[in-house]
C-alpha cells in the first residue's frame, strides 16, 4: 500500500465480526488504508491470530457477546472514553442458522433481531457522538442480496436481514447533515464459513452433494465465480474514505451481478 494509497490515515475503525471471513477481510483493508483498527467478536484467541495478521499499528481486540446488546455498548462506550472517536464502524454479525420461515421460533426471531438489529443500534449510539465532533463518520454495514431478493431456506435471515436495511436507510437521512454516511453492502456468494454452512444444510436437506449444489450456484452467478471476502472488504474501503462522502442509503451488492433487481 503507497502513501498516496493511506485514505484512512489518522482514523478509527470498529469492526465486528472481525476474526474471520468478511469481518476479518475489511480490518485489514482499513488497516491498509492506514487507519488503526479494532477488532471485535466473540472470541479473543481468534481476534488475537486477526491483529497479528495485520502488521504494525495500534491495532486493538475487543471480545463480546452479540447476544447482550447491553454489554457490548458498555465496552464500546469505555472503548471510546479511552481511544477517542471510532470514525468507522463496520457493523457484521453471523447469519442466523438456515430453515424454512415456517418453522422459524418466536426465540429464532428475537435471537437474530438482538444481535444484528439491536447491537446495530447500540454501538451506533456509542460513536456516532464522536463522529459528530469530528466531522466525519462512516456506517457500514454487512447485509445480503436478500435485501432485494429474499433467498430460499433462510427465513429468519431474511426478515432481519430487510430490517437492518431499513433501519440503516432512516438513520442515513438523520446522519447525513453531520457529514456521516450510512451504507450497506450486500455480499452474494462469498468463500467464508457462512457459505460452506449453507451448502452443507442444503446438501443435508436435499440428498444431494455438497459439489453439485456449489457447481450449481455458481451457474446463476454472471461472473462465473463466487467471490471472496477481500472483493467485498475493497468496496468497504472505499465507502470508509474520503471519496465516498456523497454515498449515503445505499444498499450496494457485491454478488458478480447474481442480484436481478434494480
Amino acid at each position: 500500500m503507497t502513501e498516496t494509497n493511506r485514505t484512512l490515515d489518522g482514523k478509527t475503525a470498529l469492526v465486528c465480526g472481525a476474526s474471520r471471513g468478511i469481518g476479518r477481510a475489511c480490518g485489514a483493508e482499513f488497516a491498509g488504508l492506514g487507519a488503526r483498527v479494532i477488532l471485535v467478536a466473540r472470541s479473543w484467541d481468534a481476534l488475537a491470530a486477526a491483529r497479528e495478521s495485520l502488521g504494525p499499528g495500534e491495532h486493538e481486540i475487543l471480545a463480546a457477546d452479540f447476544a447482550e446488546p447491553s454489554k457490548l455498548q458498555e465496552a464500546v462506550q469505555r472503548l471510546v472514553a479511552r481511544v477517542g472517536p471510532i470514525h468507522i464502524l463496520l457493523n457484521n454479525s453471523g447469519g442466523p442458522p438456515s430453515g424454512a420461515i415456517f418453522e422459524a421460533t418466536p426465540a429464532d426471531f428475537l435471537s437474530a433481531f438482538t444481535s444484528h438489529l439491536l447491537c446495530n443500534q447500540v454501538l451506533s449510539q456509542a460513536v456516532v457522538p464522536g463522529m459528530k465532533e469530528a466531522g466525519y463518520g462512516r456506517i457500514i454495514n454487512i447485509v445480503s442480496t436478500s435485501v432485494k431478493q429474499p433467498i430460499r431456506g433462510l427465513g429468519v435471515s431474511n426478515t432481519v436481514r430487510g430490517a437492518v436495511a431499513s433501519w440503516a436507510k432512516t438513520l442515513s437521512v438523520e446522519l447525513a447533515p453531520f457529514g456521516i454516511t450510512v451504507n450497506n453492502l450486500l455480499p452474494g456468494a462469498t468463500r467464508t464459513d457462512r457459505l460452506s454452512e449453507i451448502i452443507r444444510e442444503r446438501a443435508r436437506a436435499s440428498g444431494r452433494s455438497e459439489k453439485e449444489l456449489e457447481t450449481e450456484m455458481i451457474r446463476e452467478i454472471p461472473a462465473g465465480r463466487i467471490g471472496s471476502p477481500e472483493e467485498v472488504a475493497a468496496a468497504a474501503g472505499f465507502l470508509a474514505g474520503p471519496r465516498a462522502a456523497y454515498i449515503t442509503g445505499v444498499s450496494l451488492p457485491v454478488d458478480g451481478g447474481r442480484t436481478s433487481a434494480l
